[in-house]
Parts: C-alpha cells; structure tokens; sequence
C-alpha cells in the first residue's frame, strides 16, 4: 500500500497465461519426440524390404518398437490436447460451451489412447 493506503495496480484473474512457457515447452519436446520417432520408423520401413502385412507386423512385434509407439503416442495425445485447449480458450467464449469441449477432447484423447493399446497388443 502507498502512503494514502490506496493499493497500487488491480487484481487480475489470470485464467490460462500461466500455462505459456510449459505449454510450449511441452509442444517443442513433444514434437522432437514425434521427429525421432518418424525417422526410427521411416528407417524401419526403408530397410524392411517390400511392405505388406506380415512386414508392418513385424515392424511393430518387437516389444521395444511397441513401448516406443505407446510413448510417442501418449506424447502426440499431449501435443494435441496443449494445442486444442488454447483453441478453446481463445476462441470460445462462453464457459459452459469450453467446458464441454475441453471434456470432450479429454475422453476422445482417452478414447484413443485405449484404442491404441487394443492395436498395438494384439500385434
């Protein structure tokens, strides 16, 4: 407080700025990841002669290849719900209608983290 006791500067609610150096940290490793991982398998690929089924099984029977894939896929699902939550935030206003999307992206995120999991183990 000043001398005359009047407070210097307002309030502010802040809602989602806090969330900009983690966010974009977490966009930029999250892509490097998916990078990496496109080259492993791009190698994979290259090197595994003509792709049918059997080829692309085989791509993914090893269980490292399968951890690898859950990992970048649980880092895609991350890069996607940063990057489609700040689209919520910006560009809808009413809270109730961004409450239901964020909701909504969160359990189609779940939605396809376990579907991913049925995929990948039954190779």
């Amino acid at each position: 407080m000043s001398a005359t006791g009047s407070r210097v500067g307002a309030k502010r609610l802040v809602v989602g700025a806090h969330y900009g150096l983690r966010d974009w940290l977490a966009q930029r490793l999250t892509a490097v990841l998916m990078v990496m991982y496109t080259v492993v398998l791009g190698a994979q690929m290259l090197f595994a002669g003509p792709l049918d089924y059997d080829t692309w099984a085989g791509i993914f029977a090893p269980q490292w290849m399968k951890f690898l894939t859950f990992v970048v896929a649980i880092a895609l699902f991350c890069h996607v719900w940063v990057g489609v939550r700040d689209i919520w935030m910006d560009y809808v206003k009413p809270v109730s209608v961004r409450l239901f999307l964020h909701v909504f992206t969160l359990v189609w995120l779940l939605g396809c983290t376990g579907w991913l999991i049925q995929v990948l183990w039954r190779i």
